[in-house]
């Protein structure tokens, strides 16, 4: 064993797949990407997840309490770097980086309409938000693709380092 630098330990830890997180404030829609996130409950659904207080989405999200968690495919690496490298402050992330926002049903910010997977959130707890920049999302509608049958997600690495999914296995469980 070495000593790993503790300023590398996210790289390791990163819970879960990239996923776009959508926010519409003052008639304005905005997109992000965003890696720190997990899940909190089953029932309801129930996610937690870190908003920068620097980015523009934390502003939308703070005053609507509203929000999508869209989930691309590695076919949209790309374009989800692109979201994370500018700034909605200037730039139309959604022309800029070709990505479709589509009519959500119960909250203002958009669905993504490339994304295998959009889930309407809503924040249900702030208590960490001053401290932490942590969120807790109730998802309130779920949307998938029934088209995109195997989709395989990105996972942030660091420094513009990704691993893919990959095989899918399935062991005996004794959980419902």
């Amino acid at each position: 064993m070495h000593i790993l630098p503790l300023s590398q330990v996210y790289q390791l830890i990163e819970p879960g797949p990239v996923v776009l997180l959508t926010t519409s404030h003052k008639g304005h829609a905005n997109v992000m990407t965003m890696s720190w996130h997990m899940m909190v409950d089953f029932n309801p659904p129930l996610i937690a997840c870190i908003v920068s207080s620097g980015d523009f989405s934390f502003t939308a999200l703070r005053a609507t309490k509203a929000c999508v968690i869209a989930i691309p495919t590695v076919d949209l690496a790309s374009k989800v770097v692109a979201v994370g490298n500018c700034s909605g402050r200037e730039t139309d992330k959604f022309a800029a980086c070709g990505l479709t926002p589509l009519p959500a049903a119960q909250v203002a910010a958009p669905l993504v309409g490339e994304c295998f997977a959009n889930l309407e959130c809503v924040v249900r707890d702030t208590r960490l938000v001053n401290a932490y920049n942590l969120f807790i999302l109730e998802v309130v509608k779920a949307w998938h693709d029934p088209a995109q049958t195997a989709p395989r997600t990105i996972h942030h690495h660091g420094y513009g380092t990704f691993q893919v999914d990959g095989e899918t296995i399935t062991l005996p469980s004794r959980m419902p």
